[in-house]
């Protein structure tokens, strides 16, 4: 394949996952048109965001063995193809239960998407400088469409109302399905007697969706109520017996167990998912400092992260650079101590303080850092893998970086809340209580990058000559 077919390729692969990570974000800015124009109550809002994330999270791994086992062109397609339709479906919405059950079916478009694409960068991309650097394009649609979803959210909602930001990915769709039927190759014939393992399947998507249910209701139920422990102990049963069953009992396992014995996989994933858990609340708590504290409209706030946006692409653009002179554990320690001195920049915001002061600068350090983070924990994640197991590898980074990115703002959002609630309750100023929430968030997001450095130059220590890196 020629060097204009693989950019060509590599271009259609990250468009379509730029997509994916931007209907994240992009529908928080629209959330108050969509309110009053179905008539959700405050509670059932939340899962027009919940129900995306639910069933991206939930699926990520059953679409990242399909890959495996199934010709991945064919299944990226389709992918794009669901999550197209599902998009439209979103745009036309005329009642709350279409528009959720809707985006239920665009997160499990996004999860094969997302599998899929990072699959087929791996097998396309010669391991080494040229699968780094189209790692790093893919890995850079990650904080690119988190954060640009934000500025684009509120331009469309503002220009045109609510179904634009789901209208919008129906072109996108149409244009990335067009250019793969050309670009994308055949894949080697998949052998015909592996068999997709079904009951692995439904404990692993069963276990991960109750979990990421039970985390997204503390926003409304808080930790310790049966609502929220309910399904966490119910996840991780599920999860107990989809370990007994891909590791005793089943003849063709979803994910084979000893691809876990790989150290650097572990603690790749760890890394993404510690600092995703810190990003997620970067992009939600600054987005609300800017709007409820200081009066931003979903416009102005969206511009406001251009330079984040900005910065995580070029993070994203040159980690490859430094990986192949200072090596991914270096690399990743450097990025991650940026996004920790970022976090901790941005926990000295004040109510009153101007944008340049604390926003900007440390928005733009966390920033850098996630560019500089997440493409050398992809790099390891995806490295030594077997071409048979590029799509359950894909699984895995993803399945952590979504889950983690829940997980953290799930747990950042409590905390600020509480921090907040107390302060009101002591007489403390309203603006004044929510930074100090979010100075709070921002704090424990610190915490979160800091440990993510520190697992990466603890456990990405080279390995003496002659011991196996991989499984």
């Amino acid at each position: 394949m020629g060097r204009l077919r693989k950019d060509t390729l590599l271009l259609t692969v990250c468009l379509a996952q730029f997509m994916v990570i931007l209907d994240i974000s992009i529908v928080n800015v629209a959330l108050p048109d969509i309110h009053s124009s179905l008539g959700f109550s405050d509670t059932g809002l939340q899962w027009v965001v919940n129900a995306y994330t639910l069933s991206f999270a939930g699926f990520l791994m059953l679409a990242g063995r399909a890959t495996d086992l199934l010709p991945r062109r064919q299944v990226f397609l389709v992918g794009v193809g669901l999550f197209a339709a599902a998009s439209l479906a979103c745009a036309v919405a005329g009642g709350q239960g279409v528009l959720v059950g809707a985006r239920a079916l665009q997160g499990f478009g996004a999860a094969v998407i997302s599998a899929a694409s990072l699959s087929i960068v791996t097998a396309s991309f010669k391991e080494g400088a040229e699968r780094n650097r189209a790692l790093g394009l893919w890995a850079a649609m990650g904080g690119v469409g988190g954060s640009a979803g934000v500025l684009l959210g509120g331009a469309l909602t503002q220009a045109f109302s609510w179904p634009a930001v789901f209208i919008i990915n129906v072109p996108v769709g149409i244009a990335v399905v067009l250019a793969g039927r050309r670009i994308i190759p055949q894949p080697d014939a998949v052998a015909s007697e592996r068999r997709l393992d079904l009951p692995g399947a439904v404990l692993i998507s069963g276990g991960l969706t109750a979990i990421v249910y039970g985390i997204v209701r503390t926003d409304s139920l808080g930790w310790g109520s049966p609502g929220v422990l309910g399904p966490l102990a119910l996840g991780l049963v599920l999860l107990g017996l989809f370990a007994l069953v891909e590791g005793k009992l089943a003849t063709d396992p979803l994910i084979p167990l000893d691809v876990f014995k790989m150290p650097a996989l572990r603690a790749a994933n760890l890394v993404v998912a510690l600092l995703f858990a810190a990003m997620f609340g970067m992009w939600y708590f600054v987005s609300l400092y800017l709007q409820e504290v200081k009066g931003d409209d979903a416009l102005l706030a969206g511009i406001s992260f251009l330079p984040m946006t900005g910065l995580v692409f070029l993070g994203s653009a040159t980690a490859p650079k430094l990986v192949a002179r200072l090596g991914v554990r270096i690399t990743l320690g450097i990025g991650m101590t940026l996004a920790t001195v970022g976090f901790l920049v941005l926990a000295t915001v004040e109510a009153d303080s101007a944008y340049e002061v604390a926003i900007l600068p440390g928005g733009m350090l966390a920033a850098l850092g996630t560019g500089w983070s997440l493409v050398p924990a992809t790099i390891v994640a995806v490295k030594g893998v077997r071409p048979e197991q590029n799509g359950l590898a894909s699984g895995v980074v993803n399945t952590s970086r979504l889950v983690g990115g829940t997980l953290g703002l799930a747990v950042l959002t409590t905390l600020a809340t509480s921090r907040t609630n107390h302060l009101l309750g002591g007489g403390t100023a309203q603006l004044d209580a929510l930074t100090s929430g979010y100075r709070l968030a921002f704090l424990v997001g610190a915490g979160l990058c800091l440990a993510g450095g520190a697992a990466a130059i603890a456990l990405l220590r080279p390995r003496p000559e002659g011991v196996p890196q991989t499984a």
